[in-house]
């Protein structure tokens, strides 16, 4: 039989139609009606954003007969996959608070990382990293609570400690609250996942090149080709170079590949190959340190007191240089119209040459910066110790220099089945997840110490510095508790995950969904080398399992609405990490601290309105945390605690498109947090650290005289985050952030495209990464122009 190929471009009065096409894009989703679930050769339907933020929908008979594309919007993501073969189901049909950041939103943004991504979600706060190893790159808190290991990529995790760009991202989705059932380990206060692109049978080809403010130069170039009619090949790339507007000597050089290729596309068995390569020279920016004035009731930045937003206390021996790369292997089976099952595998290697230093003005600094002699402020570049009065040659301490080559690879097998129990419908999803990661590092020191810097006035030309390994010079090293100064660590953390879940439908519109995940964690920790007769090589191993269970109550009176009660538990070992942190386990004792432990309940609705033109979600959440793990600001000292947190609120989100050619993205959030037990007394009733009382994003851009020569789009919008807490104590405070931007942009015909985006118009002073003692201070005002093609 002939094929048929449909392919509808829809005008801007066609989004609504286009859009509700869309509701039903989830192949077996359990929203169909008995009648459909009757016939063999039911159609499916996949949901695909392409690189212009166009929503395509594709239609392929089990015989692969005829295809139907249909173009729209992707601004309202209620009807978009979550990414995850272990999550069937639409963003709108999952009961847990999703946001979505999808393709359309980032090309308008000209958005090109991760972290530039995520500032689309409220109750996403970026941290600079801690410890001795002085751990760096995406380091992300999710309503208050560490998530740096809760990173994956098309649901398998990403374990590199880097900063990633976005060249490859297809969307980004943050699953807001704990999630071990899904994930296994960590997830307390969330996971974020990004999709990536992958080949399709339509071919087209793109790149851009943006140039602007900060010495600013990057290119991307996606390719995509069809081989046959069921072969596709597609091709990403990018290179970025530039500096940081309104910070000295901060640059960033990277650049990018992810070749990928689909065999059996539309086919019953689908396998994706892909794999991925980022390597970056860059500088470590540590921030600004926080310091308390004379007489006033908590500390800030520096910065808020006169000194200068471009001041960095780094040294030119700072570095950071990574080299990453992951491979990929995709299977999906479709068994029959009931089952279909699903095999991802990755493997990751990630190698991490790292440099920097960290600002501590301490009293003395203090006090003669505001009494009077700004001249004489000295701080030290590293170390527990301050400058004080610059006695000494200066200091040697955390963070340390360090070489770091990992490796690690993750297999998750998972079934989805839709199948009837008499007048009972269920889907039901199971699988394994085994995962490994290994980590080998090896510390440096200084033989000459780090000479101190002005407060005001900062050199970082320093001259050499005599770099040696760690063996060579035992008392450079850092000593942590009883752990001693160690000058080589390694470990692994190996997993094995089992889950099942299943949503049973009572009736046409209320399901019950529950579920669990067992998990076996073996965890090893080695410290070896140094002065071995003072500080004897240590050895540390666990074993664990762990059994944590979910429950939700679905109502989905119609298509267009969902309403949901979830509680879910998670926990999040010590020791897995061995990548991601400096020290996995808890100084002065011989065994791994107890696990964190946190339990969410989350009432929600989620709404597709006005024919699917817009997505609104609102959800009341309450988040405990028990056993919260924190680290010393300095030493970077890992420690177990005792200390139970609690953040409960209000979330709110909408997107979509308001009129024809007018899209909008917006979301609120209202938190209460609080310490509701701690060892130390005075922190009882205290914030949780990171966490806002308020946060707000808008972003709203106009297409006037679309279809026209004289076409312009145009908008902008705000991000705004309340001050918060830098510690427990709640005694250091970042000031709120508010920030303005715009784009512009023309189209000369459907291929070409000039655009002009700017950040931060007003110049404010904002803070975007954080950490208990520094606050970095975020860009200043910047524009940047992009020229783009597309056929």
């Amino acid at each position: 039989m002939t094929k048929k190929v449909y392919r509808t471009y829809l005008t801007p009065m066609s989004v609504a139609s286009a859009l509700f096409l869309s509701a039903q894009a989830l192949a077996s989703t359990p929203q169909e009606s008995h009648d459909e679930k009757k016939h063999p050769k039911r159609e499916s339907k996949r949901l695909r954003t392409d690189a212009q933020g166009v929503t395509n929908v594709a239609s392929v008979n089990s015989e692969d007969e005829e295809r139907l594309t249909v173009t729209g919007h992707g601004f309202n993501t209620m009807h978009q996959s979550v990414g995850l073969s272990r999550m069937p189901q639409d963003v709108m049909h999952t009961p847990q608070n999703i946001n979505v950041v999808p393709q359309a939103l980032m090309r308008q943004q000209n958005v090109k990382s991760l972290d530039e991504a995520l500032r689309n979600v409220p109750g996403v706060t970026a941290s600079i990293g801690e410890g001795a190893g002085g751990m760096n790159g995406d380091q992300f808190l999710i309503r208050g609570f560490q998530a740096q290991n809760d990173i994956y990529e098309d649901g398998l995790r990403d374990f590199g400690v880097y900063s990633r760009d976005s060249f490859n991202f297809d969307s980004v989705s943050v699953i807001k609250g704990p999630s071990s059932e899904v994930f296994g380990n960590g997830t307390t206060g969330g996971a974020i996942n990004m999709v990536t692109k992958t080949p399709g049978l339509q071919n087209h080809y793109s790149a851009d090149f943006t140039g602007g403010s900060g010495s600013y130069y990057r290119g991307t170039l996606d390719i995509n080709q069809k081989l046959d009619n069921a072969t596709a090949f597609r091709l990403t790339g990018m290179g970025d170079e530039h500096n940081v507007v309104g910070r000295d000597y901060i640059y960033s050089h990277r650049w990018g590949i992810a070749p990928s290729i689909a065999f059996g596309l539309g086919k019953r068995a689908t396998l994706v190959l892909q794999y991925m390569h980022q390597q970056e020279n860059s500088v470590p920016d540590f921030g600004v340190p926080v310091v308390t004035k004379p007489g006033a009731s908590y500390g800030q930045p520096i910065t808020e007191y006169g000194i200068r937003r471009t001041n960095w206390y780094g040294t030119n021996n700072d570095q950071n240089s990574t080299n990453d790369n992951m491979e990929t292997a995709r299977f999906t089976y479709k068994v029959n119209d009931h089952i279909t099952v699903y095999d991802d595998l990755r493997g990751g290697q990630y190698y991490r040459n790292f440099a920097a230093s960290k600002a501590t003005c301490d009293t003395t600094c203090v006090n003669n910066y505001f009494n009077g002699d700004p001249a004489a402020a000295l701080v030290a570049r590293s170390g527990p110790k301050g400058a004080g009065n610059g006695t000494g040659a200066g200091t040697y301490m955390a963070p340390l220099p360090y070489e770091q080559r990992s490796w690690s690879v993750q297999n998750v097998a998972s079934m989805v089945a839709n199948f009837n129990t008499g007048f009972l419908r269920h889907q039901l999803v199971a699988g394994f997840d085994i995962e490994r990661v290994n980590d080998v590092r090896s510390q440096s020191t200084y033989l000459k110490a780090k000479p101190y810097a002005s407060l005001v006035n900062p050199n970082p030309y320093v001259g050499n510095l005599d770099l040696v390994p760690g063996d060579s010079n035992p008392a450079g090293l850092v000593t942590l508790g009883s752990l001693g100064a160690k000058p080589h660590s390694s470990g692994y953390g190996f997993d094995t995950g089992l889950f099942l879940f299943d949503q049973i439908w009572l009736t046409k519109w209320l399901s019950v969904k529950g579920g669990f995940r067992w998990d076996r964690w073996q965890t090893s920790y080695n410290l070896t080398g140094g002065n071995i007769a003072t500080n004897p090589d240590k050895h540390f191993h666990d074993v664990s399992g762990v059994f944590n269970p979910n429950v939700s109550l679905v109502a989905t009176p119609d298509e267009h609405q969902t309403y949901y009660f979830t509680w879910a538990s998670s926990t999040t070992p010590m020791g897995m990490y061995v990548t991601n942190g400096s020290v996995p386990i808890r100084p002065g004792t011989n065994s791994f601290a107890s696990p964190e432990k946190a339990q969410l309940y989350e009432l929600g609705a989620k709404y597709s309105l006005f024919h699917d033109r817009i997505g609104a979600t609102a959800s009341l959440f309450r988040l405990d945390k028990g056993n919260a793990i924190n680290a010393d600001p300095v030493t970077g000292e890992v420690q177990g605690s005792s200390d139970r947190q609690r953040n409960q609120g209000l979330e709110l989100s909408v997107g979509g498109i308001i009129l024809p050619g007018w899209n909008v993205t917006a979301t609120y959030a209202l938190y209460d947090s609080d310490t509701t037990y701690s060892a130390t007394k005075a922190n009882r009733g205290k914030n949780v650290q990171y966490v806002p009382h308020n946060q707000a994003t808008l972003w709203s851009v106009y297409n006037a005289f679309a279809n026209t020569p004289y076409n312009i789009a145009f908008g902008g919008g705000v991000t705004w985050r309340q001050h918060v807490w830098l510690n427990a104590a709640n005694t250091f405070r970042a000031p709120a952030n508010l920030d303005f931007s715009a784009v512009i942009s023309h189209r000369f015909d459907k291929h070409w495209k000039i655009s002009m985006n700017g950040y931060n118009l007003a110049n404010r002073l904002n803070y975007q990464s954080l950490f208990s003692n520094r606050s970095t201070p975020s860009a200043g005002r910047m524009f940047l122009g992009e020229v783009s093609f597309t056929y």
